[in-house]
């Protein structure tokens, strides 16, 4: 039976959670007291904002019958709050358990309506459930709902953080990481753990020795020395030159346009040309990403940046 590595690797205990040292210390306090506030999760996606909610929950119940996961961009309207959440509020805990709790996924996809009637909830229901807000950006959560919640706020994981995660991985399923693998990965995904699983899970069902090279082949990412190519090439003015190897990337690799002008911002500080320079580049970025976003033909806007660097 296949298995997403997201969900069979997601941490079961507090102390498994990588990368919050800070956040997890605090919320083990709560667990030893039996009780916790509302809380606010904030940060971006696959930092384990919801993992950890998981998490709390066992530790505090040992089970979920006094829980209940939501997505509110799912349900995302007022009717969803007077009726499904407030439904579960407002009844009595199971068990010795004193209080529910409600995990709201991506809250800040609330309205603004929707908001202001779960802000009443919170207040009427105080003693018989909390809630744990997640949410990407706390700032589209009104006031008076943060005022109410302890906010805690989950960091990007560090290089580090990712290659334990995926060490712990390679373990279990029996797996070569190279080490070029891992900085590719990190590079694609950033803070995003979750990205970088599946990543990862795609690129085995290729090959159990997992290299840059089947990365980047998973995620339609060019190599780095091809992109370092197409750009010195296009610099010195060999513009057809560097078409042909602009054509071998997106017709022949498949590489989507906006990647490729991507991969080209992220090379641009690596190479040996002034400052000046790579600041002049940079605003040709910007202005033909643009034009690609506002619906201009995405190959004939590559060629034009291609032909700007050279002169």
């Amino acid at each position: 039976m296949f298995e997403l590595w997201a969900e069979k690797y997601r941490p079961k205990k507090l102390d498994e959670i990588i990368g919050q040292k800070d956040t997890i210390k605090r919320l083990k306090a709560f667990v030893s007291k039996g009780s916790i506030p509302n809380m606010l999760f904030a940060g971006m996606q696959g930092t384990g904002k919801t993992s950890t909610a998981l998490c709390l929950v066992n530790e505090l119940f040992g089970n979920r019958d006094n829980f209940v996961e939501l997505n509110a961009s799912d349900s995302r309207g007022i009717d969803t709050v007077r009726g499904e959440i407030k439904d579960f509020a407002r009844t009595r805990p199971m068990g010795k358990a004193s209080f529910k709790i409600i995990l709201l996924d991506e809250a800040d996809a609330l309205t603004k309506d929707a908001q202001q009637a779960l802000r009443r909830t919170m207040e009427n229901y105080s003693e018989t459930c909390r809630f744990i807000l997640d949410c990407n950006y706390s700032s589209k959560l009104i006031e008076p709902i943060q005022s109410r919640c302890v906010i805690f706020r989950f960091k990007p994981l560090t290089r580090e953080d990712t290659k334990k995660y995926l060490e712990k991985i390679e373990e279990g399923e029996k797996l070569k990481i190279k080490e070029d693998a891992v900085e590719a990965i990190f590079r694609e995904c950033g803070g995003d753990l979750r990205r970088a699983t599946n990543i990862l899970q795609a690129c085995a069902s290729v090959d159990k020795e997992i290299s840059e090279d089947i990365v980047l082949e998973v995620i339609g990412k060019a190599k780095s020395k091809d992109i370092e190519e197409l750009l010195k090439l296009a610099i010195e003015g060999k513009f057809l030159d560097s078409r042909k190897k602009l054509y071998n990337l997106m017709i022949e690799q498949g590489i989507s346009p906006d990647d490729l002008l991507k991969q080209v911002y992220s090379r641009i500080f690596e190479l040996e040309i002034d400052d000046n320079e790579k600041l002049r580049i940079i605003k040709l970025l910007a202005d033909y990403e643009f034009r690609i976003v506002e619906g201009s033909n995405p190959l004939i806007q590559v060629e034009a940046f291609l032909a700007s660097l050279g002169g």
